[in-house]
């Protein structure tokens, strides 16, 4: 591999992408893959390429990472900006662990199979909007793309494949009491009646269990009730986090929820949905014979707005994301290159002749 990724990285790193305000790096990004000969579409800040020779008839693998970061957290000790090289070629910088190195190495890859022929039509998106789960990322550019067979999304998992992926319900609820004067023996106290709700997610347990990615998760994180000290609450609002397996839809987990947990609860959205991709499928069953031990990630992706098979593969440590002095090494992103075109170059999606 060329040092091209790595400079393209270095790029990206010194251009500030949070989420939703990425259009300095975007507008760098068009310009730089139009000056290397790629034919870009736009639609917002979602960026995408299409290999040539592109023929309906022939499936469709997407490969896609996202472009925003988070914000930069208090402890770095470097300047998040400026991609700085240190020992044992790390690339410390912000979004290099999460999703720089996915993006340049899947773009290095769509380079490489681009100019092969496959058996396939290979689109390459980069993606905003994923770190919130914004409409405008990539579902808002999956709308305007050819019907997908399989994607290939880049997160760090060491290049390990993620082939099951946990979703993402949040619910705001209230519980709901009765005012009045906390001298005295009156109302009832909504945060009593909250403690109630919190216990049921706390203890809960939905019965369909997964072998890659466990049971559902509920976790309360948020509270808030009162207006001062002396008057009993007449409600206690809360935010409960769940995480759901491929066994239950997102709208399955609410509607239990809402017969069960004694109070009040609004889903903020339903469309963050599980996943899974079956081991027979020939990615899959690829990556095994390449040694690689499929996993399922407890994290959110982009994987959540895909509506076929897919897996998360990328080069760096998920442990890094969203850290002080976060990092990729050099080497990982040459690796990743490598193992994507292997994963990748000649493969039979199910039924191609």
């Amino acid at each position: 591999m060329s040092n091209g990724a790595i400079d393209l990285l270095k790029a990206m790193i010194s251009r500030p992408s949070f989420s939703r305000e990425e259009g300095e790096l975007v507008d760098f990004l068009e310009k730089a893959w139009r000056q290397d000969g790629q034919k870009v579409c736009r639609k917002g800040n979602n960026l995408w390429l299409v290999a040539p020779e592109f023929d309906a008839v022939r499936p469709t693998i997407l490969l896609n990472s996202h472009i925003d970061t988070v914000k930069p957290v208090a402890g770095w000790t470097k300047h998040p900006f400026t991609a700085t090289e240190g020992d044992g070629g790390k690339i410390y910088g912000l979004g290099s662990n999460d999703a720089g190195a996915s993006v340049v190495a899947l773009y290095e890859t769509f380079r490489i199979l681009g100019k092969r022929r496959q058996p396939y039509n290979l689109i390459f998106l980069a993606s905003c909007e994923e770190e919130v789960s914004g409409r405008g990322g990539a579902e808002s550019a999956l709308a305007d793309l050819p019907r997908i067979d399989f994607a290939v999304v880049g997160e760090p998992t060491d290049m390990q494949p993620a082939v099951a992926e946990k979703g993402l319900l949040v619910l705001d609820c209230t519980a709901t009491g009765k005012a009045g004067h906390a001298a005295r023996n009156e109302g009832i106290n909504a945060i009593t009646e909250a403690f109630k709700a919190v216990e049921w997610f706390h203890t809960y347990q939905f019965p369909k269990q997964s072998g890659l990615l466990g049971q559902v998760k509920m976790t309360v994180t948020m509270i808030h009730a009162g207006t001062q000290h002396n008057v009993i609450p007449d409600a206690c609002t809360f935010t409960a986090d769940i995480r759901t397996n491929e066994f239950y839809s997102n709208q399955e987990i609410y509607e239990e929820v809402k017969r069960l947990a004694g109070c009040e609860v609004k889903p903020r959205s339903l469309r963050l949905n599980s996943s899974r991709t079956d081991v027979l499928h020939p990615f899959v069953q690829r990556a095994l014979a390449m040694g690689k031990k499929p996993f399922g990630s407890p994290t959110l992706s982009d994987q959540a707005v895909m509506n076929f098979p897919s897996v998360k593969i990328g080069p760096g440590d998920s442990a890094r994301s969203h850290t002080a002095d976060e990092y990729i090494l050099a080497g990982e992103i040459s690796g990743a290159v490598d193992e994507y075109v292997r994963l990748l170059d000649g493969l039979q999606l199910g039924g191609q002749k």
